[in-house]
């Protein structure tokens, strides 16, 4: 029987990738695990396969600085939906990942059940975002500048209530079905208020309204 779904994990650290592993194992039973301990190693294996629904990505290879093997994958493999897994929990960076295309973010000292939760919401093409992380102000840094934060207050007041409550939905990663179940209308209304937010907030997709919507938090953290 051929597997449910298979995902990489690229990380250096052997126990790292048997310790995920295990985690993949016994909570999504029928998942293939592939593994790469570098950057160059995953991007190898990647162009060469079609079958992988999902890449776990830690932001320090020996190969790789940072973001920049995201940006990487990115470039090469545009289609290919990879998610941070990473002990770095600065919120700023979290919102740079998601704003380069990542599909999430998930800090290396996630419980197991909420791992579990983040892999299958991603499996299921939403976009995963740490709570805690994202609840939390700025660790340290000057405030952002007034003017832009009134220019997003402006746009994020043009919203109509259930606009926002829409909005609300898409930064926790509810799909349209998901947001229509939650607030009792038609999957189509829920399309609607999409295309609104996005033109009201000056973006061009989800992704950048759930950063835009984020900044905004880190002004108010």
């Amino acid at each position: 029987m051929p597997p449910t779904h298979t995902l990489m994990v690229a990380d250096d650290h052997p126990l790292f990738r048997e310790a995920i592993g295990a985690v993949i194992e016994t909570g999504l039973p029928g998942c293939r695990l592939l593994e790469a301990d570098s950057l160059a190693r995953a991007l190898e294996q990647a162009q060469c396969r079609q079958d992988i629904d999902l890449l776990l990505l830690d932001l320090d290879l020996p190969d790789a600085e940072g973001l920049s093997g995201l940006a990487q994958l990115r470039e090469a493999l545009p289609q290919l939906a990879v998610a941070i897994v990473s002990a770095e929990q600065d919120r700023r960076i979290v919102l740079d990942a998601i704003g380069m295309g990542a599909v999430g973010y998930i800090p290396k000292s996630t419980p197991r059940t909420t791992l579990l939760n983040a892999l299958a919401h991603m499996l299921e093409g939403q976009v995963y975002l740490p709570p805690d992380i994202m609840r939390r102000p700025p660790a340290s840094g000057p405030a952002s500048p007034r003017q832009a934060e009134t220019a997003f207050a402006t746009h994020i007041g043009s919203l109509t209530d259930k606009q926002r409550e829409v909005l609300a939905l898409m930064i926790r990663g509810y799909s349209n079905k998901l947001i229509a179940r939650e607030l009792d209308i038609a999957e189509t209304t829920v399309k609607t208020h999409v295309s609104a937010i996005l033109r009201k907030l000056g973006v061009t997709s989800r992704v950048q309204a759930i950063v835009a919507a984020g900044a905004q938090e880190t002004y108010h953290g």
